[in-house]
């Protein structure tokens, strides 16, 4: 492994990374701007599609509706493994969501085991999601008591 494959891993690892605190401060609209133009997005939950989006204009408004649903946002990155081929890139990332709201007058949370499966593309020397398949393998839902 040279300077160069490494200095590309530590860059696809940061756009991850940096994906998912945006999310945390719902900034979804700088968020998007790390997708390419016509990204796609497609989430299956327990094996079946869920939602399937193209660009960043449909993307940022399905994200922001369903962020604006919860008062906490958290994500924990975990493993990452990513195959570099010059401008292209594929990668596989492990995530634990939290999400926190409020639901028939409880607070409630939502714990989320997801593994993103991502297409990476180079674009004016910088490293871009240009498809992210989420699949949230499972979830547990409870009551937070404060």
């Amino acid at each position: 492994m040279n300077i160069v494959e490494l200095a590309d891993r530590a860059s696809l690892k940061e756009l991850v990374d940096t994906v998912s605190i945006l999310a945390d401060k719902k900034d979804v609209h700088t968020q998007m701007q790390l997708f390419s133009e016509n990204a796609m997005s497609e989430t299956f939950v327990g094996g079946t599609s869920f939602l399937k989006l193209k660009g960043r204009k449909e993307m940022e408004e399905a994200f922001g509706n369903f962020l604006k649903n919860f008062e906490t946002v958290y994500h924990l990155n975990g493993q990452q493994k990513v195959t570099i081929n010059g401008d292209n890139a594929t990668g596989t990332s492990y995530c634990l969501v939290t999400l926190i709201g409020t639901e028939n007058g409880k607070k409630m949370k939502t714990t989320i085991g997801a593994i993103y499966q991502d297409d990476f593309v180079r674009e004016n020397n910088r490293w871009l999601i240009a498809k992210r398949i989420g699949n949230f393998d499972w979830q547990e839902k409870c009551e937070v008591n404060q």
